[in-house]
């Protein structure tokens, strides 16, 4: 059974049942959240582009931080019929795309998302079981609401499945 495709933006984010899939484009210093449960083939996913909104104004995007858009995606999930208990995340991106920029906030946000996102995640009680990040280039992500699998595309390396 072929299912639909569900793409989300940059600073966006929702939640597909199987047999759907999710896909994101453009993660280069941004990062992709995947969060599934098994048991009720719920799948979510995040694509944040800051660290945290404590460091911004506008407060009106809450999808576009690492620290608000985490607890958002747990909501959506659950209210979709998703565990809380059985939520496993797998993450990408996060790369340092300005190679020729000095070790600024600007250059090392990729850095910074990573351990943003791992921090929420770390919080609310959710295992990290895979990751594809860091490094200098930039990702696709499609992920499976079948099977909770993550496919990662990158003109650099090809594409890998976890």
């Amino acid at each position: 059974m072929t299912g639909k495709t569900i793409t989300v933006g940059i600073s966006d984010l929702n939640v597909a049942r199987s047999p759907d899939l999710l896909v994101t484009y453009a993660l280069g210093s941004c990062v992709g959240i995947c969060l599934y449960d098994r048991v009720a083939k719920v799948a979510g996913l995040s694509h944040i582009m800051l660290p945290s909104s404590a460091q911004s104004r506008d407060t009106r995007q809450p999808y576009r931080f690492a620290d608000t858009a985490v607890p958002l995606l747990v909501q959506k999930m659950t209210a979709a019929g998703a565990s809380h208990a059985r939520l496993r995340a797998q993450i990408a991106g996060g790369a340092k795309m300005f190679a020729t920029v000095s070790n600024s906030s600007i250059a090392n946000i990729g850095q910074r998302n990573v351990a943003a996102v791992k921090e929420a995640l770390r919080g609310l009680g959710i295992p990290i079981l895979a990751e594809d990040t860091g490094r200098d280039y930039g990702r696709t992500l499609f992920f499976s609401a079948e099977d909770g699998s993550m496919r990662i595309k990158s003109a650099k390396h090809g594409e890998r499945v976890w």
